[in-house]
């Protein structure tokens, strides 16, 4: 090094500095974790909060009506997986319910002790809700890298979290609770990738949609979107950027079809039943009748505001100001300024956001999907 170029104090100083570096450079990861710490603690401390009232709670919460049989559907992909009889598939509903969460519930509920039910099922409650956990450090990661605001971060990933209704089934609603906490990570993942343009961050992503997809069939929202969005990007794109477009956008459909397959065993045998699969996942053959506005509803033919209704009695009212306020604003934004809201910005992934929340209610009520239990299979519209 010539310090010739530099002042005196610089002279004398460096050697010193030389001599240090060693020490420097062997600290240095310990201090950027120690920055990183620092810059989350109100995130790192809610969330330590949220987890200490969790545990403290834990078993207030009875065994959910659908724990039961969905162990068992678990149990059922497993014998197949794992070489045994597809008899198993006998029953009927067992392969069209996805085992990316009911699996990993599972195989620890056996590590407890099957014997102790209620052991098993404390366990349960206890890994979903940690799940549930997790998808607020997703919100919250995502809300900071949109707004670059660690309190306006917290601020989201509080209002994800405490949710009354969406809290409450985080202990004992293993099917909505995990696909609505996915659905955030995948959230995160897309904003990730739209970013960064690389064929890893897609690869991530298509990971994250076909988990999604294989909770459940509505995951086809993102896995419709994400190329969507891809084409948007086609359009604007330059020359040299245009060509990356299609690799990632093949990255990401063949990530999430792999996954797909990967994970529900019944397609392995007869890929031709995904079709099956989708029709029954989409209009599940549920006869009761729902009491709605005080009137029984098929639960194949409900009003075309049920879900709206439902959504609208269940959210504290600020929480649905806010959202009003924030769709207004993204609106009116966009309608200022088209080209902003279509490229690769931050007014367009808002957009996106409102489209990942309003358009499954839509596609709900043109396709008469069967709801039922409330909005208990929309819980995942909170996320966006």
């Amino acid at each position: 090094m010539d310090y010739a170029l530099y002042p005196s104090s610089v002279k004398e100083a460096a050697p010193t500095m030389i001599s240090a570096s060693p020490a420097i450079a062997g600290n240095a990861p310990l201090a950027t974790a120690g920055r990183a710490l620092a810059r989350h603690w109100g995130a790192i401390a809610a969330l330590t909060l949220l987890l200490i009232a969790g545990l403290a709670v834990l078993d207030d919460y009875g065994v959910g009506s659908d724990e039961g049989v969905q162990s068992r559907y678990a149990e059922a992909n497993l014998i197949y997986a794992a070489g045994g009889d597809s008899a198993v598939f006998e029953f009927h509903p067992a392969k069209f319910y996805g085992m990316a969460f009911e699996l990993p519930l599972l195989l620890v509920g056996r590590a407890v002790g099957e014997s102790d039910s209620r052991a098993v099922y404390l366990s349960r409650h206890l890994l979903t809700h940690l799940f549930y956990l997790i998808g607020g450090l997703f919100a919250y990661l995502l809300a900071r890298r949109l707004f670059n605001n660690s309190l306006l971060a917290l601020f989201a990933m509080l209002l994800f979290l405490l949710h009354p209704r969406l809290y409450s089934h985080s202990f004992y609603n293993s099917k909505d609770i995990p696909f609505f906490t996915m659905f955030m990570m995948t959230l995160f993942f897309a904003h990730r990738a739209f970013k960064r343009d690389t064929i890893r961050a897609f690869l991530l992503l298509g990971f994250g949609v076909g988990a999604l997809m294989n909770l459940r069939v509505m995951g086809a929202v993102m896995f419709a979107a994400v190329p969507a969005m891809r084409g948007l990007d086609l359009f604007f794109a330059s020359d040299g950027k245009a060509k990356r477009i299609p690799l990632t956008t093949g990255a990401f459909l063949l990530a999430a079809a792999a996954t797909i397959y990967a994970s529900i065993p019944h397609l392995w045998e007869s890929p031709s039943e995904l079709m099956e699969w989708w029709r029954v996942a989409s209009d599940y053959p549920f006869t009761p009748y729902e009491v709605f506005r005080g009137a029984a509803a098929s639960s194949y033919n409900l009003p075309p505001d049920y879900v709206a209704t439902w959504f609208s009695i269940t959210t504290p009212p600020f929480m649905l100001l806010l959202g009003l306020i924030g769709a207004a604003a993204i609106l009116r934004r966009s309608a200022a300024s088209p080209r902003a809201a279509l490229v690769n910005s931050r007014l367009r992934f808002s957009l996106f956001l409102i489209g990942c929340f309003a358009l499954p209610i839509v596609a709900v009520i043109l396709t008469d999907a069967t709801i039922y239990n409330g909005w208990r299979q929309m819980q995942f519209l909170w996320a966006p």
